[in-house]
């Protein structure tokens, strides 16, 4: 039997996305004068099998993990911040549990792989692979099944999550834009000049460092990269997968996804390019500050909702972008047709 991840996706209704658009054109404004919002409404519609979406049940979850690539001084931040902002979000002081809270959103954290072990926390699931992933520029990442593990982790988080009407992955751990910057140089077969950026907030000098870190990581794994599921594998990180398997879950389960910044976003492209089909599942919140982001969307011919010059992560560029996708239905539902206004449509 073929392993869950390549099972097919439940397919978006062509039917209630083309009722969407006919209800759009019906609206008293010019047709297309609301632009990307008018798509975004009429993709929604089509994903949620209904002509009126809506965005009332939104599920967050933050994938956090440590890093062993760290060791190489790739993070303006020390290792020791992915615990203590896993405790951060549990007292609800982050940016996305602020914006969770706001959305009413269920918000759970996911726990792959801290260094150390955390004490009980409120909203924070224990499901920790190891004490991190391996310095990826001595030995692979994980384990073979250790990456399953962690892809069926992402995948039991939709499963077990509340229906829902869209769902947002989110990140955390230190030293993971060098992994997903190490992944997306494999994956696009572009150099980590092209794709690697401050992440944390590193300046120029730790920029080239960074980018010579995943050089020699490519170099090491030559051999190696020319398999989906071995790149993962070599130069990801837990959270990184599971994310990859909450974005094949959800399509597999008909659940529309919010994707988030640069981590997710190629996260986003390791689901897409493991099952394709997934793609018409993604809608995605913004295009982050991180170098390689364009490039990344680019490769996913992706048009994100916000620009906002953002790098934080956990979520947050997506959670910000609910509201505009929220305004998008009410204005689909709520505005006047030309015929209920009495207003008189354009010339035949």
């Amino acid at each position: 039997m073929s392993h869950w991840y390549y099972h097919p996706v439940a397919l978006p209704s062509a039917a209630m996305a083309e009722q969407a658009r006919a209800h759009q054109n019906q609206l008293t404004k010019p047709q297309g004068s609301l632009g990307y919002l008018e798509d975004a409404v009429i993709q929604l519609a089509g994903l949620q099998q209904r002509a009126m979406p809506e965005l009332n049940n939104m599920v967050m979850v933050i994938f956090a993990a440590d890093h062993g690539v760290v060791e190489e001084g790739v993070s303006a931040y020390p290792q020791i911040v992915t615990a203590e902002m896993i405790r951060n979000f549990s007292r609800g002081g982050a940016a996305i549990t602020v914006l969770a809270k706001k959305l009413q959103a269920e918000f759970q954290v996911i726990n792959l792989g801290t260094v150390a072990a955390l004490e009980e926390l409120p909203n924070v699931r224990d499901s920790r692979l190891a004490a991190g992933t391996k310095n990826f520029c001595v030995e692979a990442a994980m384990s073979a099944e250790q990456l399953q593990q962690a892809l069926s982790v992402g995948r039991d988080a939709v499963l077990e999550a509340n229906k829902m009407d869209i769902f947002i992955g989110g990140e955390m751990g230190i030293g993971n834009t060098t992994s997903a910057a190490a992944l997306a140089c494999a994956l696009l077969d572009v150099s980590p000049e092209e794709l690697v950026g401050a992440g944390t907030g590193l300046d120029e000098k730790g920029i080239a460092h960074k980018a010579q870190v995943v050089t020699r990581a490519l170099a090491l794994y030559s051999e190696k990269l020319n398999q989906l599921l071995s790149i993962l594998q070599t130069l990801g990180g837990f959270e990184i997968a599971a994310l990859v398997g909450s974005y094949i879950a959800c399509a597999q389960q008909g659940i529309p996804v919010l994707i988030d910044g640069f981590i997710s976003s190629v996260a986003a492209l390791f689901a897409c390019k493991i099952n394709p089909p997934a793609r018409a599942w993604m809608l995605f919140g913004h295009q982050g500050a991180e170098k390689g982001h364009q490039r990344i969307l680019s490769a996913l011919h992706a048009r994100p909702l916000l620009q906002l010059d953002m790098r934080l992560g956990e979520g947050s560029g997506a959670a910000l972008a609910v509201s505009v996708l929220q305004n998008a239905c009410l204005l689909h539902r709520e505005m006047a047709t030309f015929a209920d206004a009495g207003v008189t449509d354009k010339n035949p």
